[in-house]
């Protein structure tokens, strides 16, 4: 299956701090106050410790450490460490929402290859944090809310813009309902894919996935293909 003409070059690579949630936190204003300094090193703290190790292997005098704290200090903002996970994972959804519309934003008809690179770029810059947003939904019970409703959003986004570009042409545009089951259904194979290959380490996937510009090809690909009659 060969890409659309529009999909054959890749986007250039943005700077890799806009991907990483982490080094995005370590970008904050300068008139933050000490208290939101310290929330955001504990956050800081989590992300980097997700990148090695499972969620449920985390220990808070492990994060206070890393984020230079006492370990009382930890208490002051977070009740739990699931709560303080719930948190962090809240914010990077927005995070990936944020990158995604920058990602699309005036490419015209290089939006999904844009949204296919902006994507994987986030699960290799945030292992950690995609493995435990795509894996703990009970655990993290109001960062999985906000996860759905990015997927809801996006779903939307996609369904309607493959309808508008249907019409442009004058070709036949599924019922909407149908759009969104597709576009839902393709989310959820890339999401499977770049699990395997970021989270998981799939020896046998990166094996074939070594060259990033030719795997972003294959899912702008597929997102094309599968969203049109």
């Amino acid at each position: 299956m060969s890409p659309h003409p529009e999909f054959t070059a890749a986007p250039p690579r943005t700077d890799e701090h806009v991907f990483e949630f982490a080094s995005a936190l370590e970008q904050a204003p300068a008139g933050m106050k000490k208290s939101e300094r310290t929330r955001t090193r504990l956050r800081i703290a989590l992300c980097t410790a997700l990148n090695t190790r499972p969620a449920q292997a985390l220990k808070v005098a492990d994060i206070c450490a890393m984020a230079g704290v006492a370990h009382g200090t930890f208490y002051v903002y977070f009740s739990d460490l699931n709560a303080a996970l719930d948190d962090v994972l809240g914010a990077f959804v927005e995070h990936v929402q944020t990158v995604m519309r920058h990602a699309t934003k005036g490419r015209g008809g290089e939006r999904t290859r844009a949204a296919t690179a902006a994507y994987f770029d986030l699960f290799d810059r945030n292992p950690g944090l995609m493995r435990c947003l795509l894996s703990s939904f009970e655990t993290f019970p109001a960062a999985a809310q906000a996860f759905q409703r990015l997927n809801r959003d996006w779903a939307r986004i996609v369904a309607e813009a493959t309808a508008r570009r249907l019409s442009r042409v004058n070709r036949p545009v599924p019922p909407h309902d149908e759009l969104m089951r597709r576009a839902y259904a393709l989310g959820g194979m890339v999401d499977q894919y770049l699990v395997a290959l970021h989270c998981n380490r799939d020896a046998a996937l990166a094996a074939v996935s070594g060259d990033r510009d030719e795997v972003i090809t294959t899912l702008s690909t597929i997102w094309q293909k599968g969203m049109e009659p």
